[in-house]
């Protein structure tokens, strides 16, 4: 690869550094690589996907509660939003099937997170969403991730 510009550090131009680091790993110049930071990065990334997982699981969740509890207030909108972000977590899990077993984990993390936002967002009392998930809400929660709309209480 021809450089049209000099190796950047890690902290001064990180676009410039990452092309530096695949260079030298595609070029087998292991003496070129920031080991440290590399390690840091690959860790980063897998932790990002954890992080998008739990956020996108949130609003499913909180989506689905408000379904169970609000069926009346329901708008195309929460459907909608279940269907993209479930397919968003599902395309995620593609990519990395080994965070798939994280799932469980995943999914307490998200509900519990959802309990609170569902409870922002409907102005019903959080105790109002049970502090586990129910089978009919797992139900749901697992009709959804299979790309099904038929989500229902």
């Amino acid at each position: 690869m021809q450089r049209t510009a000099p190796a950047a550090g890690y902290d001064a131009d990180f676009a410039l550094w990452v092309q530096d680091q695949a260079a030298a790993l595609r070029d087998g110049r292991f003496g070129d690589v920031d080991v440290a930071n590399v390690v840091e990065e690959l860790e980063a990334l897998v932790h990002s996907n954890r992080h998008d997982i739990v956020r996108r699981l949130t609003l499913v969740a909180m989506h689905l509660l408000k379904l169970e509890f609000q069926p009346a207030k329901e708008t195309r909108s929460w459907r909608n939003t279940i269907r993209v972000q479930a397919r968003n977590v599902e395309e995620i899990l593609a990519d990395s099937p080994s965070l798939r077993r994280e799932l469980p984990e995943f999914t307490a993390k998200a509900y519990a997170n959802a309990r609170k936002d569902a409870a922002g967002e409907t102005g019903l009392p959080i105790g109002t969403f049970p502090p586990t998930p129910t089978p009919a809400f797992e139900r749901a929660l697992n009709v959804a991730l299979s790309g099904d709309d038929d989500f229902t209480f």
